[in-house]
């Protein structure tokens, strides 16, 4: 999601990760068809949302700059898909996702986010439109079993069935600058624009390819088959990509801000607080748009935003802002070499240039609020 060697507990944004701690993973862990690449490339591997994840291989600081400068290959298999399909398959996502999702065109893509009835959200997701009445939805793995049981129990009377798809599919993300052309030869066709999906042929595997990513930088990810993602990976690190654990996808997204789900997005708060009012069209009626609407009616309490620290240190999910507000990511920027992370302010203090005091373990470190992004990637 997330350089250097940091100790595991130092890495930000692995909130799951701190929890089962370094290590040899838990005995239940799942493992995804990619395992044994990772294990045979040496990388450390975690207990992340219940699955043995890469956090690193060679060091998350030269997997940041890989991704960076030209191109990485992460394993994102433990991400969980949901499809939806039928004559009612749009009625059902227009109300669970905040987006318009009947103004996604074939082959096209819309993030959005599931909210309660009061507004708080749920999680994330990417929806793709495979067909007419044809939907993939990309969800978060720790929300997955609930976001699947939440879509079930709402298509309930409708024309509409919903299959849990997380089984089937294998996902890696290719990502940086020269990602696409180091994929096109692999591949039997163009390869999709951003924000739409195409279904291709990759190194001789039946795919799903999206123009979409966690990094900030162009490139594409790919859904297939998990028996066909081993003879996938090999062909596209053949290729010129260089293998990227969890680590590096948390500070190469942070650094672009985009949210994470348990750091930056949670049940607690509601989009517009989360800057994402831009992905909620409440005229839709999606589920809690009546709470969505009334806080960018009345403007929210608190705002989210970016800040640099101006002290050393680095603050961390969780750090307390004196005057209210905390802090929910943070890390040392490998790209721009400053402590730099998000967080949740009074509205009246969230604005550039507003300083700031932060509770960093017992010392007060000055920080100063930005303008986001951070930084600014190829796929900007």
């Amino acid at each position: 999601m997330a350089g250097g060697q940091a100790p595991p507990r130092q890495i930000p944004g692995l909130r799951l990760w701190r929890r089962y701690g370094p290590g040899v993973p838990d005995a239940a862990a799942r493992r995804t068809s990619l395992y044994a690449r990772h294990a045979a490339a040496g990388a450390k591997l975690v207990d992340f949302a219940g699955w043995e994840m890469p956090v690193q291989y060679a060091g998350i600081r030269q997997e940041h700059t890989a991704v960076r400068e030209r191109v990485g290959l992460f394993d994102v298999s433990h991400m969980g898909q949901i499809e939806t399909s039928g004559p009612q398959a749009l009625e059902l996502l227009q109300l669970l996702t905040s987006n318009d999702v009947a103004a996604i065109p074939p082959g096209g893509a819309q993030y959005g986010v599931l909210c309660r009835e009061d507004g708080g959200v749920l999680d994330d997701l990417f929806t793709y439109r495979l067909a007419d009445e044809r939907y993939l939805t990309v969800t978060n793995a720790s929300n997955h079993a609930r976001d699947f049981a939440w879509f079930v129990e709402h298509a309930d009377g409708l024309d509409v069935e919903v299959t849990d798809a997380a089984d089937r599919w294998a996902m890696l993300a290719v990502q940086g600058p020269q990602a696409r052309a180091a994929l096109a030869p692999l591949a039997d066709g163009p390869l999709p624009p951003r924000f739409t999906v195409a279904a291709l042929t990759v190194a001789g595997a039946p795919a799903l390819v999206c123009g979409t990513g966690y990094t900030g930088e162009d490139g594409v990810e790919i859904l297939c088959k998990p028996d066909d993602a081993p003879a996938v990976w090999d062909a596209v690190v053949a290729a010129g990509a260089e293998p990227a654990g969890l680590g590096a996808r948390d500070t190469l997204r942070l650094e672009v801000c985009y949210h994470l789900y348990g750091n930056d997005l949670m049940e607690s708060r509601g989009p517009i607080e989360a800057g994402l009012g831009w992905c909620c069209r409440e005229e839709t009626g999606f589920i809690g748009s009546d709470a969505v609407a009334a806080v960018r009616a009345a403007g929210p309490a608190e705002r989210f935003v970016a800040f640099r620290l101006t002290d050393p240190g680095i603050a961390r999910q969780g750090n307390a802002i004196a005057g209210g507000g905390e802090v929910t990511s943070g890390t040392l920027s490998p790209t721009l070499g400053v402590a730099v992370g998000m967080a949740y302010l009074p509205a009246a203090r969230a604005q550039p240039g507003e300083p700031l005091d932060i509770d960093v373990r017992g010392t007060v470190r000055s920080a100063v609020v930005v303008e986001k992004p951070f930084y600014r990637g190829s796929a900007a």
